[in-house]
C-alpha cells in the first residue's frame, strides 16, 4: 500500500511540473567528440599535446623545464587546469626531486593564474593516481585544479552526472592566457 502511496504522489508531481514547467534542453555539443571518440587503452595525448605547435588548439598556456600547464579539454568546471609532466609516468616516486619541485611551481602559477583572471572562491587541488582513483589516463599522472565558486554545484551533477559548463575551453583559455 505504502508504494501505491509514493507512486500516486510521483505521478502527481509529474503532471505538475510538466505543466507548469515544460521540459528544456540543456545542449553540450561538444561533449560528442569525448562520447564518440574511441577509447584505446594505450592512448595518451598527454605526449602529443606538448609538441603541437597551435598552443590555443591544444589548450597550452606554459611550458617549463619539465612539465605543462594546459586547459582540461573536458573540465569539471570552467577554467579546469591540468599540470602534466613531459616525461610519462603512473607515480610520484618516479619523478626526480627537480620534476616534482617543477610540478609543484606550475601547480602554483595555475593557481595564481586563475585567481587572477576568474577569482573564483577555492580550488580543488590533487592527483588521481591509478585507473581505481579516477583517473583517465593512468599511465601518466597529472595534477587539476579545479577553480570552485560558492554555489557552484548544483542538482544537475546529482540527479543525472550532468555538468553544466558555462564558457567554452576557448573563451577560457584566451581569458587565462593573459595572465601567463
Amino acid at each position: 500500500m505504502f508504494l501505491f502511496v509514493i507512486y500516486i504522489f510521483k505521478i502527481a508531481l509529474d503532471e505538475y511540473f510538466n505543466r507548469h514547467y515544460p521540459m528544456q534542453n540543456l545542449n553540450a555539443f561538444d561533449r560528442a567528440e569525448y562520447v564518440e571518440s574511441k577509447k584505446e587503452p594505450d592512448s595518451n595525448p598527454f605526449v602529443k599535446i606538448p609538441m603541437m605547435e597551435d598552443e590555443r588548439s591544444a589548450l597550452l598556456l606554459k611550458k617549463s623545464e619539465s612539465c605543462y600547464l594546459m586547459l582540461n579539454k573536458f573540465p569539471y568546471n570552467a577554467g579546469h587546469l591540468l599540470v602534466v609532466p613531459f616525461r610519462v609516468v603512473n607515480k610520484l616516486d618516479l619523478l626526480s626531486p627537480k620534476e616534482r619541485a617543477d610540478i609543484i611551481e606550475m601547480i602554483t602559477l595555475g593557481q595564481i593564474i586563475l585567481q587572477k583572471a576568474l577569482a573564483p572562491d577555492g580550488f580543488n587541488i590533487g592527483f588521481n593516481l591509478g585507473a581505481a582513483a579516477g583517473a583517465g589516463i593512468p599511465q601518466h599522472l597529472h595534477c587539476h585544479i579545479v577553480p570552485r565558486w560558492t554555489g557552484d554545484t548544483n542538482f544537475m551533477t546529482v540527479l543525472d552526472e550532468i555538468r553544466v559548463i558555462n564558457q567554452s575551453p576557448e573563451e577560457i583559455w584566451a581569458r587565462l592566457k593573459k595572465f601567463v
